[in-house]
């Protein structure tokens, strides 16, 4: 999938640049087309250095929260929420441990520990299933979970708009909360509907009903306040709610007498070998980007849909942050780099740039979710799965674009 839509970029572009040549008479786009690859190299370059310290940083303090056994007391608060979601695991069944860990470690950004946990959660469910061709019910659920990736810290999102000169990072905390919230909701519901698990189960009540409460309840407040107040209520959580997590870290790390310094240590060294392996794809995406870009293809398909937009009556400003919803399901790396030009085009405080952050906050790169855990087991019939995760995708971005026009106006 990713090398088809890598190429097509380059495709497009091409095609694009010899339509303004020829039929639109501009000698001069193939000229700068040329010129957005050498920027976007030389952005993926910059960005890596900042990648660098942020990833050495958070998962320094992150591998004192797992040695403080904070993550695995995580998991045993969700375990009773999974057992009853998942009513064909048996109980006790190693599966749901690994599960409500996948959960507990995607919850707080810690993507390299979360992937190979749900990888061998899946590996787990797969000794009960019946057909190991096809997707069980619980596969399917933990599937669209993974895909709706509800995430409490977005941190490298902030990372990207620091970068990029924004003077307050944290100020999409909360939309990107609320967005990402919706997202996950909906695919919780959709597959309950689809496969028929007893919601009303009363622990299922008290941990989703209890949720949507409080939701509906700091909701209500927000609608109280000025979109100016909004953003800065918005940065303030964003900014306390991680430094109070790297502080809770800290202080439950040695009062457990963990070595709090050679513990972050350790983890630091595993961020840094992470960061410097992202830097090729980086340059892959971003200058796939900057050639679609700089062809004139991408204005073409989103002065297409502002027309469909006019014609409705539509307020236009979300479309220039389309393409990172549009690439999302498809491509995280695509979408990243889309999010990334869209910041460098438009301004990072530009609203585009401000939708595209939060649609890139509040879901999962869907096929390659599909792709790898389906895959790791050999499933080929993934039946409602797709469907129900797709489902989520468009609940994030309609969110997004709510929450957005809310905060941001």
């Amino acid at each position: 999938m990713l090398n088809t839509l890598w190429l097509a970029f380059f495709l497009i572009a091409a095609l694009s640049g010899l339509h303004q040549w020829l039929f639109l008479h501009d000698p001069e786009v193939f000229a700068r087309i040329v010129q957005s690859l050498f920027e976007m190299a030389k952005l993926s370059v910059e960005l890596m250095v900042l990648l660098f310290g942020l990833l050495t940083l958070w998962l320094g303090f992150l591998r004192i929260a797992e040695k403080a056994g904070l993550i695995n007391q995580l998991s045993r608060l969700l375990s009773p929420l999974f057992r009853r979601l998942m009513p064909e695991v048996p109980a006790g069944h190693p599966a749901l441990g690994l599960i409500t860990l996948n959960f507990a470690a995607n919850a707080l950004g810690l993507d390299n520990a979360a992937t190979p946990i749900g990888l061998r959660a899946m590996r787990s469910l797969q000794t009960l299933n019946p057909d190991p061709k096809t997707a069980t019910n619980a596969q399917i659920l933990f599937l669209v979970l993974n895909a709706s990736s509800l995430t409490l810290l977005p941190v490298t999102i902030f990372m990207y708009r620091a970068q990029q000169g924004a003077p307050d990072p944290a100020m999409v905390f909360l939309p990107i909360l609320l967005a990402t919230t919706a997202s996950s909701l909906t695919g919780l519901l959709v597959v309950a509907m689809v496969q028929k698990i007893k919601l009303r189960d009363p622990v299922v009540l008290a941990w989703i009903g209890g949720f949507i409460l409080a939701l509906g309840v700091f909701m209500a407040f927000l609608s109280t306040l000025t979109a100016a107040a909004l953003g800065a209520l918005s940065s303030l959580m964003g900014n306390l709610t991680m430094f109070g997590i790297i502080v809770a870290f800290l202080v439950v790390g040695a009062w457990k007498k963990i070595p709090v310094y050679d513990a972050f240590i350790e983890g630091a060294k595993e961020g840094f070998d992470i960061s410097k392996e992202l830097l090729p794809y980086l340059v892959a995406m971003l200058c796939a980007i900057g050639a679609l870009r700089a062809s004139g293809a991408l204005d073409v398909l989103l002065d297409a849909i502002r027309w469909s937009a006019h014609a409705l009556s539509l307020d236009t400003r979300f479309i220039d942050a389309l393409p990172t919803a549009l690439v999302k399901p498809f491509s995280g790396s695509a979408a990243r780099a889309m999010l990334i030009e869209t910041m460098q085009h438009f301004g990072v405080d530009s609203f585009p740039a401000l939708l595209a952050a939060t649609v890139q906050g509040s879901t999962e790169t869907t096929f390659y979710v599909l792709a790898v855990y389906f895959g790791a087991v050999g499933i080929q019939r993934t039946r409602h799965a797709v469907s129900c995760a797709l489902t989520a995708d468009i609940a994030g971005v309609l969110a997004s674009i709510g929450v957005c026009y809310w905060f941001f106006g």
